[in-house]
């Protein structure tokens, strides 16, 4: 016979399972900056963080690759299906963030494991962006201005705090980003150590863009 395990006490444990594994990996930072979206993340590998997910949505994630790899996935497929449906505008970051927010609360409370990952859903319209971040329970919320998830997110978000300022331009929001993982990390992030895309609303039809390390290097000056 099993023990007895209280609904409280199981879902404590899914949910200390989950952050344990967040935490692992390393960060993903956001920034709005004057034009758009920007994301930086430290990840030497060849395996992006940062994606694209629709024509003016992006999608940043930390945590086990094959599962947010799989979420990105099943996420294009989606945005693709009510893109045909209905019309290319009505896919929205808000919708694609609740479809994420469900997939997730549902993996959470019904599956043998939860997921390990923590999402964010991007969307730049042509008075702003939309910026959604989503727990491995399935919690979702609106944050305004910057953010960022998995190891170390809370020293990060506190240098973000006292760097960033709205309505700079991409590479001042570049540097504020690097400047924050580096104080976290306590050595200095060399370019080549860096993942940097985003959205910018002055692109055409496609919004996403990912900078080439050429270009980081000369925008770190």
């Amino acid at each position: 016979m099993f023990p007895y395990v209280s609904p409280e006490q199981q879902m404590k444990d899914r949910a200390d399972f989950a952050r344990k594994g967040i935490a692992r990996g390393r960060a993903v930072t956001g920034l709005v900056y004057d034009d758009g979206m920007l994301f930086v993340a430290e990840n030497p590998s060849s395996l992006y963080k940062v994606s694209e997910l629709y024509d003016r949505l992006a999608f940043a994630a930390v945590g086990r690759y094959n599962e947010f790899e799989s979420l990105r996935r099943q996420g294009i497929r989606l945005a693709d299906v009510l893109g045909y449906q209905y019309a290319r505008e009505d896919v929205t970051g808000r919708s694609m963030a609740n479809a994420y927010a469900s997939a997730l609360g549902t993996a959470f409370s019904e599956s043998s494991k939860p997921f390990e990952v923590e999402l964010l859903v991007a969307e730049v319209r042509a008075d702003g962006v939309d910026l959604f971040h989503i727990l491995y329970d399935g919690s979702i919320s609106v944050e305004e201005g910057f953010v960022a998830i998995g190891g170390q997110a809370d020293a990060i978000s506190t240098a973000l705090a006292e760097r960033f300022e709205r309505g700079r331009d991409r590479a001042t929001a570049l540097r504020t980003a690097h400047a924050a993982l580096s104080s976290a990390d306590d050595h200095e992030i060399t370019p080549d150590r860096l993942e940097v895309a985003g959205l910018d609303r002055r692109r055409g039809r496609r919004k996403f863009f990912r900078l080439t390390r050429e270009e980081i290097a000369a925008a770190l000056g």
